[in-house]
């Protein structure tokens, strides 16, 4: 029999993680006939608009489907603006009669929020909203992987990402040869781990090429709730405090201590606009001395203070009240 795979589409859902996941099953029933089926669900039946604005027509309302076997919830940049408990009780109902249950983009969001991963589930989401992830989770295992495959919970990144989940369990049930012909139908040249890294390397994201400089900056990327000082910084990569102001100073034409601070104000940014914590908890998680300073750096970075820079949450009440009525109470 056919396997069966339903993906709920939320408002704003992103289109690439969606069809990324959908074409690889395509092409495999292509190649090796009816493989895989798929249907389309939204919180009404209606059609849903993904981010770009393309709406896509819906085979059903996801409170009128009895059973489903493997289920993905699809998001985007406000994974969280539709969600209800009306709707968290209705994943719980299929994961209580024995469904796969899955994230793509943002789509963990959902899944944690109705309580649905464990501390005992690897899970992966965007790389952009990874640190707001963490930081609503702090129990969950939150990874930088491409996608994550459990018994019964897959999480994926998005993006083409997607692509590399559906060629992995492609691979796993019908074998290698088949997921290889389905990657060269989409002119990729290797299929990728999910222990590759959803972002460029660092080399590549600043245009450096130095081991040194390189290896400091990761340290950075991995201290923002404490920053370490120039001296430490230094001690870590085996140089003096001196010869790493040099290497900044002529590869970034920057100093250690500003690019820093900027990396830890690229990161509250994120944490702003994709979570509901308070200025403070932010200005804490991104190592700043106090709000103060923090609001001053931020406006003189971004033109704006924290509190405006911050984009409202959509009311999920607003505008959905009536597509989640539909759905079954618990």
């Amino acid at each position: 029999m056919p396997e069966d795979m339903s993906f709920l589409l939320l408002p704003g859902y992103s289109a690439i993680g969606f069809m990324s996941a959908v074409e690889p099953l395509r092409v495999a029933n292509r190649f090796q006939g009816d493989l895989y089926r798929w249907r389309i669900l939204s919180l009404d039946g209606a059609p849903v608009a993904a981010s770009n604005g393309i709406s896509i027509n819906a085979d059903a309302a996801i409170g009128d489907v009895g059973a489903a076997q493997t289920l993905f919830v699809v998001a985007g940049f406000e994974p969280l603006a539709c969600y209800t408990r009306a709707l968290g009780d209705c994943l719980k109902r299929f994961d209580r009669a024995g469904a796969t249950l899955g994230g793509i983009d943002t789509g963990s969001f959902v899944l944690a929020e109705a309580g649905l991963l464990g501390s005992a589930d690897s899970v992966t989401v965007h790389w952009e909203a990874l640190s707001a992830f963490r930081e609503r989770y702090p129990s969950l295992d939150a990874s930088q992987e491409l996608f994550e495959i459990g018994a019964r919970r897959i999480t994926c990144a998005g993006g083409t990402a997607s692509i590399d989940m559906m060629l992995d369990l492609i691979g796993r049930e019908h074998g290698a040869a088949l997921a290889s012909a389905v990657s060269e139908q989409f002119v990729v040249s290797r299929i990728r781990q999910r222990s590759d890294h959803q972002r460029m390397e660092i080399a590549a994201r600043y245009g450096v090429h130095n081991r040194k400089l390189i290896q400091v900056i990761g340290v950075m990327e991995q201290h923002m709730e404490e920053p370490l000082t120039p001296d430490r910084l230094a001690q870590e990569i085996g140089v003096t405090r001196r010869q790493l102001e040099r290497l900044f100073c002529a590869l970034l034409k920057d100093t250690p201590t500003h690019f820093y601070q900027q990396l830890r104000l690229a990161r509250a940014r994120e944490l702003l606009q994709q979570t509901d914590m308070s200025i403070t908890s932010i200005c804490v998680a991104c190592g700043f001395e106090s709000p103060s300073h923090f609001s001053r750096t931020y406006r003189a970075r971004f033109g704006a203070s924290p509190r405006s820079d911050r984009q409202p949450c959509m009311d999920p009440r607003r505008g959905v009240e009536a597509q989640l009525s539909r759905l079954p109470q618990q």
